[in-house]
Order: C-alpha cells, then sequence, then structure tokens
C-alpha cells in the first residue's frame, strides 16, 4: 500500500471521498456541467482531459413526462403497500425520521440547482480549471476508480486510486492536485436534496462543486480554524484529552487535535493515517469538552458543534 502522508511539521485534520456533484431536480438529475462566467460549456477547453458525456438541461415537456412517470410509480407503490398492510403485513414507508434529514427540498440557488448544474464556474486562467478530471463520476466511475481529499492545516490535496471491490483496504494513492488553504476564499455547505454537497470558492473567483457522504467532515477545515496547542490547556482540559486518547486504544494514532468551536465548546479529535478505507477515508475518533474539561452530552450540543 502507498497511503499519502503529511510532511514531517504538518497535521494531517481530514481524508473523505469526494467528486464532483450531481443534479438532483428533475430538468439536471444525474448530470452536471463545467462553466464559464458567460455560462458556456468548457469541458472541451480543459486541458489533458478526456471526452465525456454532453448533456443537455431537460426541456418543460420532458420534466412534466418524467414527473407523470413518477407520480404513476409513486401511486402504484403506495396501493401495493396498502394491499399490503390490509393482508396483514406490516410495512412502513421507509422514510425514516424526519428530524435526521440533512438535505432540503427547496434550493439555495435555483439557477445553479435546478435551471442548471455547474459544478465548475471558471475564467480561463482560474484555479478551478486545474481541477483534475478524475474526480468527474461520468468520466471515472467510482466502481473502479476512487478519489478522496485530504485536508491538513496547510492544504487541501485530492488524491485518486484504483478501486477493487474486495478489498476496501487497498489503497495506492496518486497525488492527483493540490492547493494551499490560503487560496480558498468561501465554503458554502449546500443543502438541496441530498445535503451531501459544498461549494468551494477560490481566491480569483472561480469555484466548484463537489459531492462528499462526509460532507461536515471535508469542510471542517478548508477555512481558517485555529487549532489550540496542547500546552495552553487548562491542567483539566489537558487531563481529559490525555483520558480520551488512553481509552480509545488507538496505536499509531496521530497527535490529538484541539479546536475552539463559537459556543465555547472544544472539539478533540484525532484520527489513524495508516487506516484508510476506500469509502470512508479516515475515520476520526472525537469528543466535545467544555471549558472545565469535562465531556459534552450529545443532548448538549450547540449548532455550532454540528
Amino acid at each position: 500500500m502507498d497511503i499519502w502522508q503529511p510532511e514531517p511539521g504538518e497535521t494531517l485534520l481530514a481524508r473523505t471521498l469526494v467528486t464532483f456533484a450531481t443534479g438532483a431536480a428533475t430538468r439536471v438529475s444525474g448530470m452536471r456541467w463545467f462553466r464559464d462566467t458567460e455560462r458556456n460549456d468548457i469541458q472541451h477547453e480543459l486541458p489533458g482531459w478526456p471526452e465525456g458525456p454532453v448533456y443537455e438541461v431537460r426541456s418543460t415537456g420532458g420534466v412534466a413526462a418524467r414527473n407523470t412517470v413518477k407520480g404513476t410509480a409513486i401511486a402504484l407503490g403506495l396501493g401495493v403497500l396498502a394491499a399490503l398492510s390490509f393482508g396483514g403485513a406490516n410495512v412502513t414507508s421507509g422514510g425514516g425520521n424526519n428530524s435526521m434529514k440533512t438535505g432540503s427540498d427547496t434550493p439555495d440557488d435555483r439557477d445553479n440547482e435546478v435551471l442548471d448544474f455547474p459544478v465548475m464556474w471558471a475564467a480561463p486562467g482560474t484555479i478551478a480549471r486545474t481541477l483534475p478530471w478524475q474526480l468527474d463520476p461520468a468520466r471515472s466511475p467510482e466502481k473502479h476508480y476512487r478519489t478522496h481529499a485530504i485536508v491538513t492545516d496547510r492544504r487541501l490535496v485530492i488524491v485518486g486510486f484504483p478501486y477493487y471491490k474486495k478489498n476496501d483496504k487497498l489503497i495506492e494513492d496518486e497525488v492527483l492536485w493540490e492547493i494551499c488553504l490560503d487560496k480558498i476564499r468561501q465554503v458554502t455547505p449546500r443543502r438541496y436534496k441530498t445535503g451531501t454537497d459544498a461549494e468551494i470558492v477560490f481566491n480569483d473567483g472561480s469555484w466548484c462543486r463537489l459531492r462528499s457522504p462526509a460532507r461536515r467532515k471535508f469542510t471542517r477545515y478548508l477555512l481558517p480554524h485555529e487549532l489550540i496547542r496542547l500546552d495552553v490547556l487548562t491542567p483539566g482540559q489537558r487531563n481529559a484529552v490525555d483520558n480520551f486518547v488512553a481509552e480509545s486504544d488507538a496505536p499509531n494514532a496521530a497527535p490529538p487535535v484541539v479546536s475552539l468551536h463559537p459556543c465555547g465548546h472544544y472539539r478533540v479529535e484525532f484520527v489513524v493515517p495508516s487506516k484508510v478505507d476506500a469509502f470512508f477515508g479516515l475515520s476520526e475518533n472525537s469528543m466535545l469538552m467544555d471549558t472545565q474539561g469535562s465531556e459534552v452530552e450529545v443532548t448538549d450540543y450547540h449548532p455550532d458543534d454540528f
């Protein structure tokens, strides 16, 4: 295995699966575009990119037809559920707990989420145009190849590796792209539909829309994020950190990272750089503590803690 590792003195903060996002609204479902600032398709201008599919936004008539088919399917499904329930079967809709839903049915940006779906917005010579084509699921299917985003205290790195379905632990990293964190101007979570997308704006105004099943982990450290040195913690806090690491029993773990949330809680976490999963990336062990060093129960989390 050849797993990417940070340089000496560099702190590894997160690693997770990432790709260009995919449209979810009916007009753009299953599609994505690469645009300049005039909304022209630029995928044929991107250096080194192989040919990919050319999509067209569905017409209003096509949308109506798809919605009719979808509505009929839903009606048939409900009819089957009703019949099964009438016959005594214990059947649920599978909707789950709506309170756990991370997405939204309301678009944040109708022009770029419903009427069109650019995942790259870039004038000539801008940063977003340098992103690797392997991030595109249409050019690099995930069943054969995976791309991960790695975040350190210095940079964002995109690596790729062949995917072997029978061995999620076999990782042969190839560095595809990287950028210093100070080149990132803004990171905006996008909640429409799945709630797994994020828009990353670079200093030159270009941007990309990426999808990650662990979006919060991926975006948490992309913007300036003050890390607290262990030697400035109070004795009670330092004792809590040491106990947390010891009780986790994770050999070869990276040193714990402590950050202060706006609400006043401290996040403590560490990763094990040698243990990477093709889907999940690096799992982190984490806890929250208060100013006294006491662990914060989940029921006492603040919105900032999520």
